[in-house]
């Protein structure tokens, strides 16, 4: 009989995993083969080294999987609450079975259970076994376990969380558009991933004047990329012809302004249209307390105003404006009445004025606009030739399936007269999925 010396530290036994007698020591968390983890990550759908960083990663998926989705839908009135969750300065009843379906409420479970004294691991295994398909359900006496939640974000109010949780157990419910935002956040925190895609889907077709801010914020904080796309193409649509004429422009986040305008989907009925609307958006920056819509004579007066000796762009007010007016295409301003704004205004410095006067030389301004023009610019160089050759595209963008699709005709070529029209007008036919687009288009002069 073989004596242990008693100063001795015990060995650590080898346990074998499988049948190609692969082995580790048994160390928590994990008592079993890396290579059987990583197969059983990959059947899961779950990142590896994720489950290697939070073990409970792994036991949470495979509840989350047995779960059938219809439990939902199940009345568990006679069944009494098993977790009672302290937030918000409420305490909210909820039942085991749903807890799994926000990873941030099954932590905070597991959590409880090693907090207990008991081995949560063997609990896991015990809540697995008790929802397996044909298994008896038999009720047994629960000690009710309480669970605390922080939650700081401002947007997730009480009603919003109640909504969140509400969808624990309920697959449909209605999602107001005045609360989305606040569900958002709060599925965000409880990590209920279901929920905060319908949230993203609702804002997404609920794109407004009064919504486009918040919205796109919130869809950059979460790093939700499909919410920031549509925010950026609802508002290439509808900047000029909808959010320019309200007094939600003010709203408008200055980097989304500044990508949309950039963007060549941009949609305006002229160059002098956007100019306006910009126009707009610097006022109501700069006059916060406004709270109606100004009249285009009230802003024209506004920048006026300013003295005469410096621009308003050269101004240290108007120096982190430029890159958004950089973005304008001024060059294709030819009315002389337009012009004459331009410089009457002072708004833009006088080397940018010279550059839209010496381009004008290469687009040509319209006849009907010499005597005008003339008046203006006194020895502005014109361009007086008969006829030049164009190259162009038209695009074109609609909802296909509720989606934004744009098409665009190949490069077309043709010649453009300045006393006539040179060409006539011709539909052009763009084919969609759905019904064909038809543009009718009838060019007298050449465009820049």
């Amino acid at each position: 009989m073989k004596m242990l010396n008693p100063q001795q530290k015990p060995r650590l036994e080898r346990r074998i995993a499988g049948s190609t007698n692969r082995w580790r020591f048994p160390r928590q968390p994990f008592s079993g083969d890396l290579l059987g983890l990583s197969q059983m990550c990959k059947a899961a759908n779950i990142d590896f080294d994720e489950v290697l960083k939070n073990p409970d990663r792994l036991c949470i998926s495979q509840i989350q999987r047995i779960f059938p989705e219809n439990l939902k839908n199940k009345t568990i009135q006679s069944r009494e609450a098993d977790v009672i969750l302290e937030c918000l300065g409420f305490k909210w009843e909820l039942h085991q079975p749903q807890l799994f379906q926000s990873e941030t409420l099954a932590k905070l479970y597991l959590m409880g259970l090693a907090r207990g004294n008991a081995n949560p691991e063997k609990e896991s295994v015990k809540i697995l076994q008790a929802q397996q398909p044909g298994r008896s359900r038999e009720q047994r006496p629960v000690k009710k376990m309480i669970l605390s939640l922080k939650i700081n974000d401002p947007l997730v109010t009480r009603e919003a969380f109640a909504t969140a949780l509400k969808n624990l157990y309920m697959h449909e419910v209605k999602i107001c558009l005045d609360d989305v935002l606040g569900v958002l956040a709060a599925a965000h925190i409880l990590q209920f991933g279901s929920l905060f895609q319908r949230c993203v889907t609702v804002m997404m077709s609920g794109l407004t004047p009064s919504t486009i801010k918040n919205f796109y914020l919130a869809g950059c904080k979460y790093k939700e990329e499909p919410l920031t796309t549509a925010c950026e193409k609802w508002m290439e649509m509808n900047l000029v012809p909808l959010v320019g004429t309200q007094i939600h422009l003010r709203k408008v986040p200055k980097e989304l302004l500044h990508k949309v305008l950039k963007s060549p989907r941009l949609f305006t009925f002229s160059e002098f249209h956007l100019l306006k609307t910009l126009l707009l958006w610097v006022y109501l920056q700069l006059n916060n307390k406004t709270q109606t819509f100004p009249m285009y004579q009230t802003v024209l007066m506004f920048f006026s105003s300013f003295p005469k000796n410096c621009a308003f762009l050269d101004r240290d007010v108007g120096q982190n404006l430029i890159p958004l007016f950089l973005c304008l295409r001024l060059h294709s301003i030819t009315k002389g009445k337009d012009l004459e704004e331009l410089r009457h205004i002072n708004f833009f410095p006088e080397s940018w004025l010279v550059r839209v006067t010496a381009n004008h030389y290469h687009a040509r301004i319209r006849h009907t606009d010499l005597e005008c023009a003339s008046t203006v610019y006194e020895n502005t160089p014109i361009s007086l030739r008969a006829e030049r050759l164009v190259t162009y595209e038209i695009r074109a963008q609609t909802t296909v399936d509720g989606k934004w699709q744009e098409f665009r005709t190949n490069q077309i070529t043709q010649k453009f007269g300045l006393a006539e029209p040179s060409c006539k007008s011709h539909a052009l036919k763009i084919q969609t999925v759905g019904i064909p687009i038809y543009a009718s288009f009838s060019f007298v002069f050449s465009l820049s």
